[in-house]
């Protein structure tokens, strides 16, 4: 019997879902035990409530572990000596979050090799990697809080009722220190990108290139 093609990760995508499923059930029997903070966050004219612990500019970064489209754990630790910016999003499948993941991909192929951009929503991981591959979205690390939702709780950011994650811009510098922090007021807004972007490149540590890296520059300079 031959079996087609897209029938051969059917496994894995059940299994996928009941993981999601089980978990979804366990998170919502754990909201209760979150700290609650209010009039922070906008939804519209109304305040949000955020579930989570809130974190603060100079703490030293809660590590978290959220999952890659292939459902692949990835946390904090997985990127040593880099700096790291989290863009923050409710859902990529919205015009806002969508110009700000877009926006902050087009900026990461610019800047040093050092500065890592990762892209955090609640949206399932074929969600991303469908959004990823119709935009093009390469420059930037897509991932998933929608399994445990630790990243959301560990930094206050699960808006409760809803499941999404309130839109906000974290910088980690090397020594895994938050050293910007920007919870948007509004829900529907964008954040400040060159703010952002100004820190991210102040921030990190300036690279120092060797004889063969400057040459390779300088006639990738002269060839434009």
């Amino acid at each position: 019997m031959k079996f087609s093609t897209a029938n051969t990760n059917l496994p894995a995508l059940l299994l996928a879902c009941f993981t999601l499923t089980f978990n979804n059930y366990a998170f919502a029997a754990e909201q209760s035990s979150l700290q609650a903070t209010n009039n922070l966050v906008k939804a519209g004219d109304k305040f949000v409530t955020l579930l989570g612990q809130q974190v603060a500019v100079g703490e030293q970064a809660p590590d978290f572990k959220v999952v890659d489209k292939n459902f692949a754990p990835v946390s904090l630790k997985d990127f040593p000596g880099q700096t790291v910016l989290i863009s923050v999003v409710p859902s990529l499948d919205t015009g806002v979050c969508s110009i700000q993941t877009k926006r902050f991909n087009e900026e990461a192929s610019k800047l040093p090799k050092n500065i890592t951009i990762l892209t955090i929503s609640n949206d399932l991981p074929f969600a991303q990697k469908r959004f990823c591959e119709s935009e093009k979205v390469e420059s930037v690390k897509v991932l998933s809080d929608s399994v445990w939702r630790q990243f959301g709780a560990n930094y206050g950011l699960l808006i409760k009722d809803m499941g999404l994650l309130t839109r906000a811009i974290f910088i980690i510098n090397d020594q895994g220190k938050i050293v910007y922090k920007e919870l948007v007021e509004n829900i529907s807004q964008h954040p400040d990108y060159d703010k952002a972007l100004t820190k991210v490149k102040y921030t990190a540590p300036v690279i120092v290139l060797n004889e063969d890296e400057i040459k390779t520059k300088k006639e990738a300079y002269q060839e434009n």
